[in-house]
């Protein structure tokens, strides 16, 4: 990273040379979503080059959608690269069907899991409509107890600063559990074609996610502008728990 790089928003400059000496990871730059996609595709390909059967956790929404794209046009050329990958989803929005236009499963389900063919053996996720919620989320624990740490963790960045569906809250859960969503969270642009609105979350605790041996922080769009700010202030606080990334030694943001 150059000693002068910015980020350019509307009326925001980021001057990334600011934090260039205080993070363990790196922060880089890309001229468009569609580039950062390819950039992170690239990245996670590496990480599966070096560990053929890496678990990869992955988040939903749109920011992240186009690099499972590219992944998935990467199995059609070179499908034996993905033979041992496992898939862990990080969070599911709960009381809705797994099926729903705005759960989490349909957007992997669409743009990787089925165009890689992954079966119940290599994805693991949560049921977003479990019958007991709180047991859904003690077979996730047990999940990562038997089969991680996770080795590549993709995030993104919500607008309150949650990752996953850890919530801004006075605390944050270190392990997988029941969250309560914030309104700003319901108003998803996820949800906005779900056939109802969940009504609770389940989501990895924040010490799964820092338990990551790596950590890529997608961020794209200028409604994130406000939350890459705050994020990038370097404050660590539980009301906004994208901020704990700074304590992880080896991230990047994208």
């Amino acid at each position: 990273m150059s000693s002068r790089s910015t980020v350019n928003s509307s009326s925001e400059e980021f001057d990334l040379s600011l934090f260039s000496n205080a993070m363990n990871g790196s922060i880089q730059i890309s001229p468009s979503h569609e580039a950062m996609s390819r950039q992170a595709a690239e990245h996670i390909l590496s990480a599966l080059a070096r560990k053929p059967d890496l678990l990869l956790c992955l988040a939903g929404g749109s920011t992240p959608a186009r690099t499972y794209q590219w992944l998935a046009e990467s199995y059609a050329r070179d499908a034996g690269l993905f033979g041992s990958l496992r898939v862990l989803k990080l969070d599911e929005w709960g009381g809705i069907g797994l099926n729903d236009p705005g759960s989490c499963e349909s957007c992997l389900r669409t743009h990787l899991i089925d165009p890689l063919g992954l079966n119940h053996e290599r994805y693991f996720g949560f049921n977003s409509n479990p019958a007991d919620p709180q047991l859904e989320c003690a077979k996730i624990r047990q999940l990562l107890t038997e089969t991680g740490p996770i080795d590549l963790c993709v995030l993104g960045l919500g607008l309150n600063g949650h990752v996953g569906l850890n919530e801004p809250a006075a605390s944050l859960q270190p392990a997988a559990h029941v969250a309560s969503l914030s309104e700003r969270s319901l108003r998803h642009p996820m949800l906005a074609n779900s056939r109802a609105l969940p009504s609770y979350g389940l989501t990895l605790g924040m010490a799964e996610i820092l338990a990551s041996s790596e950590i890529l922080l997608l961020v794209s769009g200028a409604k994130k502008r406000e939350a890459l700010q705050q994020l990038l202030r370097r404050e660590i606080t539980t009301h906004f728990p994208a901020s704990f990334l700074w304590l992880h030694a080896n991230w990047t943001l994208l």
